[in-house]
């Protein structure tokens, strides 16, 4: 199959709402509670944990799994960025992309959308090692923060700025010794591709931060 086809596959499968059919299954529309979100959060915020996490467990699936069918069609699964193509890495890092605008900006929902985190996990881990380690890296990072803060968003934007710095720490540590010039350019997609993530990620969470700095945000289990 060719890398047109996974990736305009990528974007219908994370264009998926799931947040929105959760809710409507239980007679709620759910971009009319809570924030009107409509990601794990704000579905555990209006339906209840159990509902909250099915819906973080089927973005990140979402995320995961386009981007493990693509590896696997071309045997990239469990190599480092050193050891593929560039073109190859661009390619299978625009399947993850597409999963994550599709969330984002659902074909479903008028290009409206969610923003991103659980897609973004989801299809960066599916990349093991090369970002399947930072991605992890950032989930603790988000655990850490939502254990001290309470304030998921908070520690969504701590994690996205976590991903490009343990993405380039991890890299520039595990290069093989090679030509500098041919480093760079195997490294530079997953380095770019995570700064890139890490922005919109922020970018999304903009109102969350007009809210920080008024200290009205929701905290978890604070109505």
């Amino acid at each position: 199959m060719s890398w047109a086809l996974f990736i305009a596959g990528a974007y219908l499968i994370g264009s998926i709402p799931f947040g929105v059919i959760i809710a409507k299954a239980k007679g709620v529309d759910i971009t009319a509670h809570g924030s009107g979100n409509i990601g794990a959060t704000n579905v555990g915020r209006v339906l209840g944990r159990r509902l909250g996490l099915t819906c973080f467990l089927l973005d990140v699936g979402k995320g995961a799994g386009p981007v493990l069918i693509a590896g696997a069609s071309h045997d990239l699964l469990g190599r480092w960025a050193t050891e593929i193509t560039a073109s190859a890495s661009w390619l299978w890092l625009a399947v993850a992309v597409a999963a994550l605008t599709g969330h984002m900006a659902s074909v479903f929902l008028g290009f409206r959308g969610g923003k991103g985190v659980a897609t973004a996990f989801g299809g960066l881990a599916a990349m093991w090692p090369t970002l399947g380690i930072p991605a992890v890296i950032a989930l603790g990072c988000w655990i850490a923060v939502v254990a001290c803060t309470r304030i998921v968003s908070a520690a969504s934007m701590a994690a996205a700025i976590a991903l490009p710095a343990a993405t380039l720490a991890l890299l520039l540590t595990t290069a093989p010794g090679e030509e500098a010039a041919d480093i760079t350019r195997r490294l530079a997609p997953p380095i770019i591709v995570s700064f890139g993530i890490a922005g919109l990620v922020l970018w999304r969470h903009r109102t969350n931060i007009g809210r920080l700095l008024k200290g009205t945000e929701h905290r978890i289990g604070r109505r």
